[in-house]
């Protein structure tokens, strides 16, 4: 039972950073296109001063753009101690929010004070103290936001209904939870004072070891992240990678930029950079070959090898999932596809992802990314930026490679095992896949109905303890595994069903967000 509610845990946390990384794509749009278009080196490559040059109406939005985007990065660390403790909080999500941007101020303020009385804000080494929204503290990333909003949500599922005695009953329920992580974080603050320099020595040192692994350690990264996807953990892994010190450190127009989507973003708002940084990109640019290419690759193979009669009712939707994986970076229809049917496909899909990253890092590609490696991502930063910034053009050679790849041997594996990918069903037997028909009769059927029958599936209402979704699956935390009925639940539209002791992982796609408001409103209707 400990271990499966550590995966539980687990799984919350990954799902809580999903609030602010779906945050990410906005900012780094605002971010790519304005620094790209108001840069004077792009400028002047394409004779544009005229209409973007400085004092230009264009240019004065594009500043404006960039401005936004970059102070979203900026404070990454807010951000993640409200998002976080709004994932994590199971009831009454407002509260814990505005309780942990309290604590949040609290930690860093209690910080900055002692730093100041003991004179150890000057004596500390370059980069340990930053300026937190205009605090001059330790500089802790967003691992400072995570502490927040961990500590935060726990004192809230915990006391957000304490009664207190009546001459203080005001202060009672969820009054009393940004009262007690005012308190609380006075003394986290004090703990992070005297403990946060020696963690901070230690990631910076464990950033050198990762960075000192060469191509091989990038290998491994890649087959890691993609490994994680079933399980729903990649955004605990990578996260650190993308916004701590762990990926690495550069000091950008004066300042200490710990991260490696940090240090690209930096370099991209500033008008310095000559080359992006491949240390840093080598956690981000090999995502685009085999999603904008090798996916796709895959989905024409189990297009080809599907029966005859079935390629129309497969092909819809796994051209659907491929031009999604092309544009976005969102690849999870696809990945989930042979996941379930065949998981040896999924095996050789990690190693060739990992192949990708490290092939990336030989060719000294430096693109970075929002959110996902698709077109999108790879337009804006590594085309617009310019290929001698960032040397682009690999990622569509390699790419090329990887379809002929994915899709040779997909195609190859699928024929010699008889593999079960969409359309090799038997005759009479239904695809895995839903026909556009599919959706539009789903769509058809009330929200309450859907609702319903995916409580039904659950066991019931009163057998969920935890409800929540990512960007594409309903995570939900039952009390009793041996009511979920896996095949109610595919019954529903979803494309898979993940479980891991009490954590169930359903896969509607994205719309996911709009399915579990439903849940949420259905089951509030109940308690009426």
């Amino acid at each position: 039972m400990k271990e499966t509610g550590f995966f539980s845990v687990l799984q919350r946390v990954g799902r809580s950073f999903m609030f602010p990384i779906a945050l990410l794509p906005v900012a780094g749009l605002l971010l790519g296109i304005g620094s790209s278009f108001s840069n004077q080196a792009t400028i002047d490559a394409y004779n544009l001063g005229s209409i973007l040059g400085e004092g230009t109406v264009l240019n004065l939005i594009l500043s404006i753009m960039s401005a936004t985007g970059n102070v979203i990065f900026a404070n990454l660390p807010l951000i993640f101690a409200m998002g976080v403790a709004l994932g994590m909080a199971k009831q009454e999500k407002e509260i814990a929010t505005l309780s942990a941007s309290v604590a949040f101020l609290v930690m860093h303020t209690t910080i900055s004070t002692l730093l100041n009385v003991t004179g150890k804000i000057n004596s500390l080494e370059e980069g340990a103290v930053g300026n937190v929204l205009g605090i001059q503290s330790l500089e802790m990333g967003v691992f400072g936001g995570i502490i927040v909003g961990l500590g935060v949500a726990w004192l809230h599922n915990r006391f957000y209904k304490i009664e207190l005695p009546t001459a203080l009953s005001f202060f009672g329920g969820t009054r009393f939870i940004p009262i007690i992580s005012t308190l609380a974080y006075i003394l986290v603050g004090v703990i992070m004072y005297f403990i946060w320099p020696w963690v901070q020595t230690g990631i910076h040192a464990l950033g050198g070891l990762v960075t000192r692994s060469g191509y091989a350690g990038t290998w491994i990264y890649g087959i890691i992240e993609r490994a994680l996807i079933p399980f729903g953990l990649h955004h605990v892994f990578y996260l650190p990678f993308w916004q701590t010190g762990l990926g690495g450190t550069m000091i950008i127009d004066g300042v200490r930029i710990a991260g490696a989507q940090n240090i690209f973003f930096a370099q991209l708002a500033s008008p310095d950079t000559a080359r992006f940084s491949v240390d840093a990109c080598r956690f981000m640019s090999g995502k685009f070959p085999f999603m904008m290419f090798g996916l796709p690759g895959a989905a024409l193979a189990m297009y080809q090898c599907a029966r005859k009669e079935k390629r129309r009712v497969a092909g819809g939707l796994l051209f659907s999932a491929a031009l999604t994986s092309f544009l976005t970076g969102i690849t999870e229809p696809l990945e989930f596809t042979f996941l379930f049917v065949a998981p040896a496909l999924y095996i050789v899909h990690c190693v060739l992802a990992g192949l990708s990253f490290m092939l990336m890092h030989i060719l000294k590609v430096a693109v970075g990314m929002t959110f996902s490696g698709g077109f999108i991502d790879l337009v804006l930063f590594g085309v617009l930026p310019g290929n001698a910034k960032t040397n682009w053009i690999y990622i569509v050679i390699v790419g090329i490679v990887y379809f002929v790849i994915y899709y040779l041997l997909f195609s190859f594996l699928i024929k010699k095992f008889n593999f079960r990918t969409p359309g090799r069903e038997d005759i009479g037997e239904e695809t895995k896949l839903y026909t556009k028909k599919d959706y539009q009769d789903a769509k058809k059927a009330s929200n309450s109905s859907r609702a319903e029958s995916i409580l039904d599936g659950f066991g019931g209402a009163d057998n969920i303890s935890d409800l929540d979704c990512c960007a594409t699956r309903l995570r939900v935390t039952v009390k009793d595994g041996a009511k979920v009925d896996e095949g109610a639940l595919k019954a529903t539209g979803a494309s898979g069903v993940i479980r891991k002791g009490n954590g169930v992982q359903v896969i509607y796609g994205p719309k996911v967000t709009v399915i579990k408001s439903e849940i949420e409103e259905y089951i509030k209707s109940l308690e009426k």
